[in-house]
């Protein structure tokens, strides 16, 4: 066991946070806690790290325990290194030793005695064996998984923006490797490819990790256990997130009928008390009966948590059939090429989620869809379009001495007050917080009241850039259920894959500077990126004998008959010969390295491959190679068969 929380009561003032709650810790548990906003998940990793001391219980810890605890107060740190050298901050003992072996080597330079010489080679052997000599390599492996470019490494840290920084010190926390791994939202700062390289790496490692998300695919694909931070108490259930919804509700309606049961029983046992109270006979009884209601132990009723109030998006007019037309449109800054020569087409209905790595250019076809970025080409707007746009640069619109209410009120979209205090609830602003001035908000707040203005702006074409950043799951499901009745389309963008899986009918991934599209939810788009991998690396089966004219193979020297129609050139069919030798060569090539590729990506699926880094990097290497291979060989075999065809045509007189 790594941690024991026995009993442990921890209070805020006269604010019960948790109360006689345990919890165990063991060696590979994979841990989603959860529970809504303002429950206490933040508090109880602190606890856990040692930064708070509860009232009451005990929290024991195994010896020589280390603990990598990743949140927002990182973002305090500052310095003027490359992002490479903070990364290689996790490995400390290394560098000390690194530097002692250079104070050492100097030393021995003029002064070659026993004892220098013995400390020389201690001090490398301590430094092999904490892998000194990969550490800058590892560092920039896990740097450029979490999204960084080689050329970013020797970049200071302090050029990079917030969300760039806590990816340095996500990678510094993962190199240190310690044996309990707790991440609070690591999501938030991660593009789609960097989470599903943290995905991949969580799952081959050695420590215990516990993970606050409200990231649901996430969650469903690293945890094996939930904790659940509900009335005060710890409540632990199995499996992934999906078995926690299935076993919390068989919970709640055992719980609710426990407690409607025993409603019922003290109701009888207080009319009983009543009726019998002032009677001689049944007195005793009636006070003995009401002694034991005053020690039973009250089944709570269950709390449904925030109700489920519905928000409603409505539709001034309806559009044409087009939204939005781009024509051969191209952007670039600088070098950088976004969007080259490339066309898309919005109809009315469409429901596009926009998705891919960070730097691609999604927030900035966006705007250009919207009509205030510059472009090449041409946009072609529709008929009758009402667009409302949410952004992070929405925020600055927002009126800085208003209040919450006002600011909604101000919008002007007639609807009620209640109706715009049930709205600012569904994005977390209860009671007084309406009345909050905007300028005291944090961002994530402000966010949240820009969200809520799109919401309520009667569009009929919305365009929302990461619209679920700062929401919790309950807002994000009611957002969801929204934008499923919502009668108007959208183009959004989210790495938020559950939010994309349960709202978008049309996938768009911008790919070599074009706007590649997929009819289909974001599930089946999965399942189809999956089938073409595999083709992929499927070796091409030679076609049956009758349909042989429609595959691309190497074309069968000429026939009889053809022979009988002229004179052939013998020099010609030498040649042919030669070619289609060749060409048989290149596609047993071919087939082998396609083999080779499938059996390294088998590896590179396989979470063991990360356990060891060398040897990730040695079949991270290899598959690069491979796939460069495939490319010189594919165009080998296009360039033998053009001249098979040819020579075959010359052959006939």
């Amino acid at each position: 066991m790594l941690i024991a929380l026995q009993d442990i009561t921890f209070e805020f003032g006269s604010r019960v946070i948790l109360e006689d709650s345990s919890w165990h810790i063991e060696p590979g548990d994979r841990v989603g806690l959860i529970g809504l906003n303002g429950t206490g998940k933040s508090t109880l990793l602190r606890i856990i790290n040692g930064e708070y001391s509860v009232s009451k219980g005990s929290v024991n810890k195994s010896k020589n325990l280390t603990i990598g605890f990743f949140n927002q107060d990182l973002l305090s740190f500052e310095t003027d290194e490359s992002i490479l050298t903070v990364g290689m901050m996790a490995f400390g003992k290394a560098l000390e030793l690194e530097k002692e072996i250079d104070r050492l080597t100097k030393e021995l330079e003029h002064d070659q005695t026993e004892e220098l010489l013995h400390q020389f080679s201690d001090a490398l052997h301590e430094f092999e064996a904490l892998d000194g000599y990969n550490m800058k390599h590892k560092t920039a492996q896990v740097l450029e998984g979490l999204g960084f470019t080689t050329a970013d490494l020797d970049r200071p840290y302090s050029e990079f923006s917030g969300g760039w920084r806590m990816r340095v010190l996500l990678a510094r926390l993962i190199l240190q490797q310690p044996d309990v791994l707790m991440l609070d939202e690591p999501t938030n700062h991660l593009d789609l490819p960097s989470i599903e390289w943290l995905e991949r790496y969580l799952v081959g490692y050695n420590g215990a990790v516990i993970i606050v998300s409200h990231d649901r695919y996430f969650l469903d694909r690293m945890v094996n256990k939930i904790v659940e931070v509900y009335q005060q108490q710890l409540h632990h259930y199995a499996g992934s997130y999906a078995d926690y919804e299935v076993e919390k509700e068989l919970r709640r309606e055992m719980q609710q009928r426990a407690y409607e049961n025993q409603q019922d029983y003290i109701r009888q046992q207080e009319r009983f008390i009543e009726r019998f109270k002032a009677k001689a006979s049944k007195a005793a009884q009636a006070q003995s009966i009401a002694k034991r209601l005053d020690k039973l132990e009250r089944v709570e009723q269950v709390d449904n948590g925030p109700s489920k109030i519905k928000i409603n998006f409505s539709i001034d007019k309806t559009p044409g059939k087009i939204l939005c037309t781009l024509n051969n449109v191209s952007k670039a800054y600088g070098a950088n090429q976004i969007l080259k020569n490339t066309s898309a087409e919005i109809n009315r209905g469409d429901k596009i989620a926009l998705i891919g790595a960070n730097g691609k250019g999604k927030s900035t076809l966006l705007r250009m869809i919207f009509g205030m970025e510059s472009m090449e080409g041409e946009r072609v707007p529709g008929h009758n379009v009402v667009t409302s746009f949410y952004a992070q640069h929405q925020l600055e619109s927002l009126d800085l001495n208003c209040e919450i209410l006002d600011e909604l009120k101000n919008f002007g979209s007639g609807r009620t007050e209640l109706e715009l205090r049930q709205l600012l609830g569904c994005f977390l602003f209860t009671g007084d917080d309406v009345f909050k001035k905007i300028r005291i908000l944090s961002g994530g707040e402000k966010a949240r009241v820009a969200l809520a203005k799109t919401i309520i702006s009667q569009a009929n074409f919305l365009m929302l850039d990461e619209p679920t950043n700062h929401l919790d799951m309950n807002s994000v499901q009611m957002l969801i259920d929204a934008l499923d009745k919502y009668e108007g389309s959208f183009v959004l963008v989210s790495h938020d894959r559950y939010f994309v899986s349960q709202t978008a009918n049309k996938i768009w991934e911008i790919v070599d500077g074009e706007i590649k599209e997929f009819k289909g939810t974001y599930t089946e788009y999965e399942e189809w990126k999956k089938r073409m991998a595999a083709q992929a690396t499927t070796p091409v089966k030679a076609a049956p004998a009758e349909t042989k004219k429609e595959t691309k193979q190497a074309p069968a020297t000429t026939s009889n008959n053809n022979v009988a129609k002229g004179a052939i050139n013998k020099d010609v069919q030498r040649e042919l010969q030669k070619q289609q030798k060749q060409f048989a060569q290149v596609e047993g090539q071919l087939a082998s390295l396609k083999e080779r590729k499938a059996s390294l990506e088998a590896n590179l699926g396989d979470p063991a491959t990360y356990n060891d880094r060398t040897k990730f990097a040695q079949v991270e290497s290899e598959y690069q190679d491979v796939l460069k291979f495939i490319d010189r060989a594919n165009e080998q075999y296009e360039q033998l068969f053009e001249k098979i065809m040819q020579l075959e045509a010359n052959l006939v007189s």
